[in-house]
Protein backbone atom coordinates (compact mmCIF):
# COMPACT_ATOMS: atom_id res chain seq x y z
CA UNK A 1 0.00 0.00 0.00
CA UNK A 2 3.01 2.05 1.10
CA UNK A 3 4.16 1.57 -2.63
CA UNK A 4 1.16 2.28 -4.55
CA UNK A 5 1.22 5.62 -2.63
CA UNK A 6 4.90 6.83 -3.57
CA UNK A 7 4.19 5.26 -6.93
CA UNK A 8 0.56 7.72 -7.19
CA UNK A 9 2.84 10.57 -6.14
CA UNK A 10 5.89 9.86 -8.70
CA UNK A 11 2.85 9.82 -11.01
CA UNK A 12 1.23 12.97 -10.13
CA UNK A 13 4.97 13.99 -9.98
CA UNK A 14 5.37 13.39 -13.25
CA UNK A 15 2.16 14.83 -14.79
CA UNK A 16 2.91 17.96 -13.08
CA UNK A 17 6.17 18.18 -14.66
CA UNK A 18 4.89 17.19 -17.46
CA UNK A 19 1.95 19.97 -17.39
CA UNK A 20 4.92 22.39 -16.53
CA UNK A 21 7.22 21.56 -19.58
CA UNK A 22 3.86 21.71 -21.82
CA UNK A 23 3.21 24.94 -20.92
CA UNK A 24 6.90 26.67 -21.23
CA UNK A 25 6.74 24.74 -24.50
CA UNK A 26 3.77 26.46 -25.37
CA UNK A 27 5.03 29.69 -24.02
CA UNK A 28 8.63 28.94 -26.34
CA UNK A 29 7.10 28.15 -29.30
CA UNK A 30 5.33 31.78 -30.38
CA UNK A 31 9.02 32.65 -29.52
CA UNK A 32 10.81 30.66 -32.14
CA UNK A 33 7.87 31.85 -34.78
CA UNK A 34 8.05 35.44 -34.49
CA UNK A 35 11.71 36.01 -35.60
CA UNK A 36 11.42 33.66 -38.29
CA UNK A 37 8.03 35.00 -39.50
CA UNK A 38 9.67 38.90 -39.40
CA UNK A 39 12.74 37.32 -41.13
CA UNK A 40 10.59 35.93 -44.09
CA UNK A 41 10.96 38.40 -47.00
CA UNK A 42 8.53 37.71 -49.95
CA UNK A 43 10.13 38.00 -52.90
CA UNK A 44 8.07 37.93 -56.33
CA UNK A 45 9.64 36.09 -59.61
CA UNK A 46 8.58 37.92 -62.82
CA UNK A 47 7.94 35.02 -65.73
CA UNK A 48 8.63 38.31 -67.77
CA UNK A 49 11.09 40.89 -67.09
CA UNK A 50 10.10 44.80 -67.14
CA UNK A 51 12.29 45.06 -70.03
CA UNK A 52 11.08 42.28 -71.88
CA UNK A 53 7.45 43.57 -71.15
CA UNK A 54 8.44 46.91 -72.80
CA UNK A 55 9.46 45.59 -75.65
CA UNK A 56 6.16 43.50 -76.20
CA UNK A 57 3.77 46.42 -75.81
CA UNK A 58 5.80 48.61 -77.86
CA UNK A 59 6.18 45.95 -80.50
CA UNK A 60 2.17 45.14 -79.87
CA UNK A 61 1.32 48.85 -80.57
CA UNK A 62 3.88 49.14 -83.96
CA UNK A 63 2.08 45.78 -85.15
CA UNK A 64 -1.92 48.09 -84.12
CA UNK A 65 -0.85 50.88 -85.83
CA UNK A 66 0.45 49.01 -89.04
CA UNK A 67 -2.95 46.80 -89.11
CA UNK A 68 -5.12 49.95 -88.52
CA UNK A 69 -3.41 51.58 -91.21
CA UNK A 70 -3.55 48.90 -93.75
CA UNK A 71 -7.32 48.79 -93.03
CA UNK A 72 -8.31 52.22 -93.10
CA UNK A 73 -5.73 52.44 -96.16
CA UNK A 74 -6.60 49.75 -97.89
CA UNK A 75 -10.33 48.71 -97.29
CA UNK A 76 -11.88 51.63 -96.15
CA UNK A 77 -10.31 53.90 -98.34
CA UNK A 78 -9.91 53.59 -102.43
CA UNK A 79 -5.88 52.64 -101.94
CA UNK A 80 -4.47 49.29 -102.29
CA UNK A 81 -3.64 47.58 -98.75
CA UNK A 82 0.18 46.62 -99.05
CA UNK A 83 0.33 50.41 -100.75
CA UNK A 84 -0.54 51.81 -97.29
CA UNK A 85 2.56 50.28 -95.47
CA UNK A 86 5.45 51.85 -98.74
CA UNK A 87 7.24 54.60 -97.51
CA UNK A 88 5.99 56.66 -101.24
CA UNK A 89 2.31 56.85 -99.75
CA UNK A 90 3.36 58.51 -96.70
CA UNK A 91 5.55 60.86 -98.00
CA UNK A 92 2.93 61.92 -100.37
CA UNK A 93 0.36 62.07 -97.22
CA UNK A 94 3.10 63.99 -95.80
CA UNK A 95 3.58 66.48 -98.38
CA UNK A 96 -0.58 67.07 -98.83
CA UNK A 97 -0.61 68.00 -95.22
CA UNK A 98 2.65 70.36 -95.43
CA UNK A 99 0.54 72.25 -98.53
CA UNK A 100 3.54 70.90 -101.34
CA UNK A 101 1.31 68.94 -103.32
CA UNK A 102 -2.46 69.04 -103.76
Amino acid sequence: MIEEKQMTNNNEQQTVSSRLERNQQKKRKPEKEEPSAKGRIWVQVRILPIWLRIILVLALMAGAVALGVTIGYGYIGDGNPADALKKETWTHIVDIIKGKES
